[in-house]
């Protein structure tokens, strides 16, 4: 067996989860201490469950999961925070003669842990002075000026996500250089041999029209599972304290949107399901630039899925 760290990788719904889940299994029925670090930027904050697929507790007792439920709702969580929980996170396991095994679609914090990227620094002073200019100029305004200082970083961001077009703005402007130049490039530190021996990536491709039917049935789920009532809950408790960053998260935004009284409840679900298809594409594109990937079909079986993957590791 490989002495590497396997990371798994696709866009939301795509089955990694699954991927992982019964790979991590089958290593510890196997006897070898599989552990799986789950890399989204969402499932880290509490009470966030089944708008974010987040792993039942079933499955957590079947399989050590770390990265989830780290954090309250009201709080934020940087990519450095990220990082260093997760780098942590794989020494303690591998100390103890386990396998980390990353799996996630947030391609930022995967880049940050395998390529071990450098963070840029925070200016607190011009993030504030942002955060003004977005109340009196409106987020449009700040985005377009994104555009111009760092067109890569605006083409990898919703021009609706105010956390990031702020935060990317506040390096530009706090360092003079481009938030993008930060940390090597992808494609450029995924073929470093320092990087291919320590980790293995697969990924799992789905054709766009399969995939769309995926996200539509998940979210049809996640609505039988208490998805609405879940958000109400969240919105009820925590209210106006709520993090920027969740209040950005896919499907609760829209939700506490209709809340409010804004949309109709037809309108918000397609609302989500378009976002949702937006930013699956946009995951794709990251993890397409990777040549680090090695790429599974989607709709094999999962059984066929574990057989590669693990042919894939222990090469």
């Amino acid at each position: 067996m490989s002495s590497r760290r396997l990371v798994i990788v696709g866009p939301t719904a795509s089955g990694k989860s699954a991927l992982g889940l019964a790979i991590a299994t089958l290593l510890r029925d196997r006897g070898v201490p599989a552990e799986i670090i789950c890399v989204d930027s969402m499932t880290v904050y509490q009470g966030l469950d089944i708008g974010t697929a987040k792993a039942g507790i079933d499955d957590q007792l079947a399989v050590p999961h770390h990265g989830l439920d780290l954090i309250a709702p009201d709080a934020e969580f940087s990519v450095s925070d990220f990082q260093k929980m997760a780098l942590a996170t794989i020494s303690e396991i591998e100390g103890r003669g386990g396998v980390p095994i990353l799996v996630g679609g947030t391609g930022l914090y995967v880049d940050a842990i395998v390529n071990e990227l450098t963070i840029p620094a925070q200016f607190p002073e011009v993030r504030l002075q942002l955060q003004q200019d977005v109340i009196s100029r409106g987020l449009e305004s700040i985005y377009a000026r994104l555009v111009h200082l760092d067109p890569v970083a605006a083409s990898r961001m919703e021009p609706t996500n105010e956390r990031r077009i702020v935060r990317a703005l506040e390096v530009c402007v706090g360092s003079g250089k481009p938030f993008s130049s930060f940390g090597p490039g992808i494609v450029e530190s995924a073929r470093t041999p320092g990087n291919q021996n320590k980790y293995v990536m697969v990924g799992l491709a789905w054709e766009r029209a399969a995939l769309v039917e995926r996200i539509e049935a998940r979210l049809a789920q996640q609505f039988d599972e208490g998805f609405l009532e879940e958000a109400a809950a969240l919105l009820g408790f925590w209210g106006e304290s709520l993090s920027r960053s969740v209040r950005q998260a896919i499907g609760y935004r829209e939700l506490w949107e209709f809340l409010d009284d804004l949309w109709m409840f037809d309108e918000t679900l397609e609302n989500i399901a378009i976002r949702t298809r937006q930013f699956a594409a946009r995951q794709q594109r990251w993890f397409k630039r990777n040549p680090q990937i090695n790429w599974l079909n989607g709709s094999a079986a999962l059984a066929e899925q574990v057989e590669d993957t693990l042919g894939i590791f222990s090469n």
